[in-house]
């Protein structure tokens, strides 16, 4: 395995993983999600839509049928991981060190992609 295909698969591994434990965490500790979404402002409904998204967003990045889902997938993490950390930032509770780790992987994971499968 060469090089860019190890950074890639490191990366990609290790965002797909973050993601899906975040998911994992909407569905199954509905309760302190709530909590948490509520002390950063947000409502309480948009968690299971956005689980889902996750979900939805590792399958399309993992399974590589459709480079326009792919695309799309990549965009809504950047845009999830970026308001998060805004979100984080301005209720000053902490929490926001995963996302900026998971805006870094997505940044490597989709150069590393254009690198390797375009």
């Amino acid at each position: 395995m060469t090089r860019d295909k190890m950074i890639y698969w490191g990366a990609t591994g290790l965002l797909c993983a973050i993601f899906l434990m975040s998911a994992g965490m909407f569905f199954f500790n509905h309760g302190a999600v709530v909590t948490m979404f509520g002390e950063l402002g947000f409502p309480s409904w948009i968690i299971y839509p956005l689980g889902v998204a996750k979900v939805l967003g590792v399958i399309a990045i993992l399974s590589k049928q459709s480079s326009f889902l792919k695309e799309w997938a990549y965009a809504g993490f950047f845009f999830d991981a970026l308001l998060a950390i805004g979100a984080h930032q301005i209720a000053q509770g902490g929490g926001w060190e995963m996302a900026i780790g998971a805006l870094v992987l997505i940044v490597i994971s989709r150069i590393y992609d254009g690198k390797l499968y375009r």
